[in-house]
């Protein structure tokens, strides 16, 4: 096993700022940072540091791009039913169960036991979203059914409407 990295040892406010300089200085100038580090009294080399960036870049990039894949599949198709969370939920626990299926292999079961109960949680919280969002939609849907009575509308332009209310919650 290698020695753990020096930068992955720093106090937690050295590192949030070798964090911040990494990505302002685009992942590069890593003599720079090895001296400003070494005035704060940290002795890492430029390699390490480039190690350090390129994994931390690599890092970055990934969340990157899947933040602005998720940013685009939610302009694509808003989702007022909450459909893309219930199916990221299933995709974490399939990964999970992948991952509790593997032999050989070991993990930290408290760390997996705590994200399927916070999947649990997410899960039931979606649910209860769901149903509170449709029962407002058939009370307004009801609300707007009376309002359009009394206004003199014939029955089928109120069943048209109530539809049209009742379809985005459905």
């Amino acid at each position: 096993m290698p020695p753990r990295s020096k930068v992955t040892s720093l106090p937690k406010a050295v590192k949030a700022w070798l964090d911040k300089a990494l990505a302002e200085n685009n992942f590069s100038e890593y003599e720079t940072l090895s001296i400003e580090l070494s005035a704060k009294g940290f002795a890492i080399s430029k390699s390490a540091l480039h190690r350090y960036g390129q994994d931390f870049e690599s890092k970055l990039s990934a969340l990157k791009l899947a933040s602005e894949q998720a940013t685009a599949v939610v302009e694509a198709a808003p989702d007022k039913e909450g459909a893309v969370n219930e199916a990221l939920m299933r995709l974490v626990q399939e990964h999970l169960f992948k991952l509790l299926m593997t032999e050989g292999k070991t993990f930290d079961l408290p760390k997996i036991a705590k994200a399927v109960a916070e999947l649990g949680k997410a899960s039931i919280v979606q649910k209860k979203w769901q149903a509170e969002y449709q029962e407002k939609a058939e009370a307004a849907a009801a609300r707007v059914e009376k309002i359009a009575k009394k206004g003199g509308l014939n029955q089928a332009t109120v069943d048209e409407i109530r539809r049209e209310i009742l379809g985005m919650a459905g």
